[in-house]
């Protein structure tokens, strides 16, 4: 039997954890920080950067920094890793990378991902019951790969369950920009929107602030939003993308990382994917919110992957 834990009598594995941010801020790197921590148990030596420039350029060289260590893997959160591990796996063929929320694979780099498209999707069914002006929005930071995917899932959504509601969506290209997120949410507010979908990271308090100004309902995602901010949020599409870097961390210790290839999780595992609701969120929309969860656990629905509608131009 293969254990997890490493040979005592051998040097330890060096592993890092790459976050893309500030350090401290934001729900999508606070999970995966908790991840790491937890990876931790397995691997006490576990190191993890905080690597703040934007540009995959930028990005790209702080790995470099990591690899010329020694680093035996570098698990790099989000999808804003894709570029970066693109640039820099070829030259480093002996390092393996994993890549959560990404989809840049190679023979050195896996991917592992928590669907947050499916619960997104469900996000869109919730906004398009709940509006009352028949206007919802959506808004995001980077355009990145997990977001535009989220955002087609909610699209989706939002069309499956009343194509006459309309949707107001914009990527304000910085995840961690809170006065940007503000005046972003404004603007969808003035647009009409009553319910906003936001796949924001640090910019989390100004898309709150407006929201309370405005008196928007907003849906959360990766933490449960609606245990924090109880009056602005009614519901939270979960997606612990934390739980990828456990699962990169055991697999590598395990020595069955899967470079080349891609491990997700989705909504059969509830507890690390799904839509939590607000308890004033009623019994009918509930059941409705099940018959469509069932169906894409069950396989037999897929959320749309792209979205070509209008965007908000700010």
């Amino acid at each position: 039997m293969t254990s997890t834990t490493p040979n005592p009598a051998a040097p330890a594995p060096r592993i890092a954890v790459v976050l893309f941010g500030p350090e401290g801020r934001g729900g999508f790197n606070q999970a995966g920080l908790a991840g790491a921590q937890r990876a931790r148990g397995l691997l006490p030596s576990l190191a993890v950067h905080w690597c703040e420039p934007a540009a995959p350029e930028a990005r790209a060289a702080y790995l470099r920094g990591l690899c010329e260590t020694g680093i035996e893997l570098i698990v790099a959160h989000g999808g804003q890793g894709d570029a970066p591990v693109a640039i820099e796996a070829p030259q480093f063929a002996a390092t393996r990378f994993a890549i959560t929320q990404g989809d840049y694979l190679a023979p050195n780099v896996a991917c592992y991902e928590v669907l947050q498209e499916q619960s997104a999707f469900l996000a869109g069914v919730l906004a398009a019951a709940t509006t009352k002006t028949g206007v919802v929005a959506h808004m995001s930071g980077e355009k990145v790969r997990p977001g535009l995917r989220g955002r087609a899932a909610f699209a989706d959504g939002v069309r499956r369950r009343n194509p006459g509601v309309r949707l107001v969506t914009t990527f304000c290209g910085n995840q961690h920009d809170a006065e940007l997120a503000y005046r972003v949410v404004m603007a969808e507010a003035d647009a009409g929107a009553d319910v906003l979908f936001a796949m924001i990271d640090g910019g989390r308090d100004g898309a709150i602030r407006a929201c309370r100004e405005r008196g928007v309902a907003q849906i959360g995602n990766v933490f449960d939003w609606t245990q924090r901010e109880p009056d602005v949020f009614i519901a939270s599409a979960i997606a612990d993308s934390g739980h990828c870097i456990e699962l990169a961390v055991r697999d590598f210790l395990a020595g069955r990382l899967a470079c080349g290839a891609k491990k997700v999780v989705g909504l059969e595992a509830n507890e690390h994917v799904r839509l939590a609701l607000h308890p004033k969120v009623d019994a009918a929309t509930r059941a409705l919110l099940e018959s469509f969860r069932a169906q894409l656990a069950a396989g037999t629905l897929e959320p749309a992957s792209a979205y070509d509608g209008p965007e908000l131009v700010m």
